[in-house]
């Protein structure tokens, strides 16, 4: 079929053009392993805003202390960022059986985000997220190419 043959000729014309951007970059010195890298560090909870907030300000402080101590001119720290609030709502019967007076229930929970960004290379990624981490509190690492 066609389309099979043209989508054959594409790829082949990507990867040649992939390859040549690859020398390129080498030629140019662009090695990606001395790079800064954008590290995205998520935390969220729905229990504890304290615990959240103490796990941002260990991790800030963390950060902090590495650049000083190495001299890291690299290392920069953007937040914390602190999200919207989600609010998330449940109204239920309170009756099991659905006869009676109409009575409900309200049911909520609120979830806390805040949002962390280093900009740093990823060795010092695992220096700085070595610190304890409080119960409740999720953390997502995100690394991506600057």
């Amino acid at each position: 079929p066609p389309s099979a043959l043209f989508t054959s000729t594409t790829r082949q014309q990507s990867s040649s053009r992939m390859s040549q951007l690859g020398a390129v970059k080498k030629a140019e010195g662009g090695d990606s392993s001395g790079t800064c890298h954008r590290i995205r560090i998520t935390l969220t909870t729905s229990k504890s805003v304290a615990n959240l907030e103490k796990v941002c300000a260990d991790l800030i402080k963390g950060a902090l202390d590495i650049k000083a101590n190495n001299d890291n001119k690299e290392l920069k720290v953007r937040g914390p960022v602190r999200m919207p609030t989600k609010v998330l709502r449940l109204t239920v019967r309170k009756s099991p059986c659905g006869e009676g007076t109409n009575t409900w229930d309200r049911w909520e929970m609120r979830v806390y985000k805040r949002v962390i960004d280093l900009y740093s290379p990823p060795e010092t990624v695992k220096q700085i997220t070595s610190i304890a981490i409080e119960p409740d509190v999720d953390v997502e690492v995100i690394i991506a190419n600057k």
